[in-house]
């Protein structure tokens, strides 16, 4: 994790010197006074890096302050999916210690390692060479496709989710979400919610999922094409892997001022792998049979919904003053053309 901090913003201060005394018993390896900071970007749960007196750094991540959604912020199944996969090959953060007393800092957290490396924020990795954005793309499916390959009953997390009817779930959840932080009607918003739950592709299968897995929320090695560590596991579960995937290759979709796309840009002169070469891999990786047209196109549709349910709540928290980024108003404000160009795709792959 590259050190872009800047100074802790006010609305997400607080006591240093509480999380001092609480660090002396709960993490006595580090020690003396704590210099924090905030790390720039990130829309849901704050983020800080915590330097001790002999210059070791640690992260803390903790929910926001204020008024909340219902299960929103889960930073408890952050801390237990990565201490969970931290025995198989999927790189992750060696979690230190989660607190819920909400009496020392405000609200929930946990504490990291601080990984460091290198993170891309723009997907068509402007600077690199074409054969390096192929090896950078090719760590990032190899990466999804191990995560996918784990069994949750064997790292203990076979009660992190509940059981079938993932994707029905979770168009009910992220309608409740949207509703509870709705602050102006988006129609296509309401197309989506009423053909999705009628429309769900079956052969529904059961994996481990990071719900958020994109370029921006990998730490890759300083010089080498490597992922060395996923962030950013506040919406993990236990659902359909495809989903997840799908998610992943929405970029593929989406021009890069939407949500961090790559659509429209000459992808092989750049070196990026085509969409249908990159799906073909993964299936490759995990022993998946083909993808069936209709379900890719429902997955991709679902999960632009799911996005510009986010963003609603983005936007609701940055209207409230809680959000943690200072850039959340105009994060927020991409929900309604996110929402438009998801009811673009229903009806382009299905006629709707």
């Amino acid at each position: 994790m590259q050190a872009d901090t800047r100074e802790v913003m006010p609305a997400l201060a607080f006591d240093v010197a509480a999380l001092a005394r609480y660090l002396q018993e709960s993490l006595p390896e580090a020690g003396g006074s704590w210099q924090v900071s905030q790390f720039q970007g990130g829309q849901s749960n704050p983020t800080y890096l915590l330097r001790d007196a002999q210059g070791r750094r640690y992260v803390l991540r903790r929910k926001p302050p204020g008024e909340l959604l219902p299960s929103a912020h889960a930073v408890d199944r952050e801390f237990r999916v990565m201490r969970a996969l931290g025995a198989t090959e999927v790189p992750v953060p060696r979690v230190r210690l989660l607190c819920l007393d909400e009496q020392i800092i405000g609200t929930a957290f946990y504490i990291m390692d601080y990984v460091e490396g290198r993170i891309f924020w723009d997907p068509l990795l402007p600077g690199l060479q074409p054969p390096e954005r192929a090896a950078i793309f090719d760590a990032m499916n190899r990466t999804i496709s191990s995560l996918h390959r784990v069994d949750p009953d064997a790292v203990g997390l076979g009660d992190f989710g509940r059981p079938g009817q993932y994707i029905a779930r979770q168009v009910a959840r992220w309608t409740q979400q949207y509703r509870a932080s709705e602050t102006e009607p988006i129609p296509a918003m309401d197309r989506l919610i009423d053909w999705l739950p009628g429309h769900i592709p079956p052969g529904e299968q059961r994996g481990i999922v990071h719900g958020d897995y994109r370029l921006d929320n990998l730490v890759f090695h300083p010089s080498e094409p490597r992922v060395i560590a996923v962030l950013d596991w506040e919406l993990s579960t236990l659902g359909d892997p495809l989903a997840d995937f799908a998610y992943h290759c929405m970029a593929w979709r989406l021009g890069p001022g939407q949500f961090r796309g790559i659509a429209g840009g000459d992808l092989q002169a750049l070196g990026i792998p085509l969409e249908q070469a990159y799906v073909a891999r993964y299936c490759e990786r995990t022993g998946r049979a083909p993808i069936a047209e209709d379900a890719w196109e429902f997955y991709m549709a679902f999960n632009m919904f799911r996005i510009a349910c986010i963003l609603q709540g983005v936007l609701a928290r940055a209207l409230r003053g809680n959000a943690s980024s200072a850039q959340a108003l105009d994060a927020g404000r991409r929900a309604r053309p996110l929402a438009e160009a998801a009811w673009e795709q229903v009806e382009r792959a299905f006629g709707a």
